[in-house]
């Protein structure tokens, strides 16, 4: 049994789920988004709720039931309230603006890094901190984490992009006897 598989989801106001070819369809303003159903898994929309179950009691159809519900429910929030990342800069003279639907990184290589901002992502620079939001919780934290592995931190002086908060581990550099 899924603890988190089987709580039904409640669909707010302004979200409409319709299920189509194994699809579940969500649509919410202008935003709209598509979740195939996992195998083993049913979904199933009543008034305003949305529950799912599985028709085999095997190991993955258990897993599938879980994963589907967390993935809906993600869509939904997102739809409510965008996530959102934040990254940090951190170097002499590393500089970063957005171009259009390109992110320019002067971060210390010998040519500007030019990355390209996926649809239904939104990049926004104030000084230091590059700020990422979206509806898709797993675009987002995948464009965070790609954006970061340009110049991950290094442990001597913490240069690098970096997530806000994150702690970074420093090491003490060679010292003169």
């Amino acid at each position: 049994m899924s603890k988190i598989g089987k709580q039904p989801i409640k669909i707010p106001e302004g979200v409409e789920v319709a299920i189509r070819d194994g699809n579940l369809e969500f649509k919410h303003k202008n935003n709209a988004a598509v979740l195939k159903i996992l195998e083993h898994v049913t979904a199933s929309v009543n008034d305003a709720t949305l529950s799912f179950g599985v028709d085999k009691d095997v190991k993955q159809a258990r897993a599938n039931w879980g994963t589907t519900r967390a993935l809906s429910q993600n869509i939904i929030a997102g739809f409510l309230n965008e996530f959102s990342k934040s990254l940090e800069i951190n170097g002499v003279g590393f500089k970063v603006a957005v171009e259009g639907d390109h992110l320019m990184l002067n971060v210390g290589f010998s040519h500007p890094v030019k990355f390209s901002i996926p649809k239904g992502v939104k990049v926004s620079v104030e000084k230091n901190v590059i700020k990422i939001s979206g509806v898709d919780k797993q675009l987002v934290g995948e464009t965070a984490a790609k954006i970061r592995a340009i110049k991950k931190p290094e442990p001597y002086k913490g240069k690098g992009i970096k997530y806000v908060g994150e702690a970074i581990r420093r090491k003490v550099g060679k010292k003169v006897a």
